[in-house]
């Protein structure tokens, strides 16, 4: 049923109320939000096993990518009671709240729902809850490439592949994925383990990596040293800090996404295209080669 700028529909059992669908939310793409729904609905196969069990910040933008977004963690007003949350405890909270009840993007119906307020961006933790919301360990260890100008994707593309020969050296299984902005992120899942144990695995990887490579790695956060290096963000392990999940859209000029990608893509790449997927590309890609990214999903053995 469609009535004026509102459209009911059912998702997955689920009747939904979608407005707004003709928005364009990427202007120079013309990109509306009804795309947005339309993507988010067909990736969600591949998405929402990546999201499941994970409490997801979303960075919305009711007012398009042009304009000033917002990180919100906390279920809005109006939160069907059918989409799962969970009340975790929220130190540092800029609202100073002691408790925020995160959405759980567990299924189908829960990812449109999302993608209706202008969640254009899903983010999450490397670590789970229960059923009942215990918190678990994390079972992903993540290194985020942050490429310092003049260095970009390429460069990133480089010192990924140092990252993959280290973690395989220890016995891990690396995924890689674009960052859908400028950098590229390096996956592989552990024995769950500490945030503090990732952190620091990910933080001796780096200074080693930044040692043996000075003039492309950086292992130190201090933004007036990254100028021409690949900033290896091992601190995105924290157990405070989240990640943009697979397959989620970023908040650019285009509608790039978050795209999981072969190692052979990443050592061939000889140009930034080669390492930028928009919306529809992600659609082809998934139909044609599965989940890239389905590694991040099996059970990975303990850190050494």
């Amino acid at each position: 049923m469609a009535e004026g700028d509102r459209s009911t529909v059912e998702v997955a059992g689920r009747r939904l109320s979608l407005t707004n669908l003709d928005k364009v939310l990427y202007p120079q793409a013309a990109f509306t939000k009804g795309e947005v729904i339309d993507y988010y609905a067909r990736i969600a196969p591949a998405l929402v096993p990546h999201v499941r069990d994970r409490p997801a910040s979303f960075v919305r933008y009711p007012d398009g990518v042009q304009r000033k977004g917002f990180f919100a963690k906390n279920a809005p007003r109006g939160t069907p009671q059918w989409v799962r949350t969970v009340r975790l405890p929220a130190p540092g909270s800029s609202k100073n709240r002691e408790e925020v009840d995160y959405v759980v993007v567990d299924d189908l119906a829960t990812l449109v729902w999302a993608a209706n307020l202008a969640a254009i961006e899903l983010h999450v933790p490397q670590w789970s809850v229960g059923p009942r919301g215990a918190v678990r360990a994390p079972d992903l260890l993540v290194v985020d490439l942050d490429p310092g100008a003049p260095a970009g994707i390429l460069e990133c593309a480089q010192v990924a592949q140092l990252v993959r020969e280290c973690l395989a050296a220890d016995g891990l299984t690396p995924v890689v994925k674009t960052s859908g902005s400028k950098g590229l992120q390096v996956y592989a899942p552990i024995t769950p383990s500490s945030d503090r144990r990732t952190s620091d695995y990910a933080h001796d990887m780096a200074k080693a990596l930044e040692k043996a490579h000075p003039g492309l790695v950086l292992s130190r956060m201090a933004k007036n040293l990254r100028d021409g290096k690949v900033f290896l963000d091992w601190s995105q392990n924290s157990a405070a800090k989240t990640t943009v999940a697979p397959y989620s859209l970023r908040a650019r000029d285009q509608p790039w996404v978050s795209t999981p990608v072969t190692w052979d893509e990443v050592e061939s790449a000889r140009r930034a295209a080669d390492l930028q997927f928009r919306a529809e590309d992600v659609l082809a890609r998934v139909e044609q080669l599965g989940d890239l990214a389905a590694g991040m999903l099996e059970k990975g053995p303990p850190l050494p």
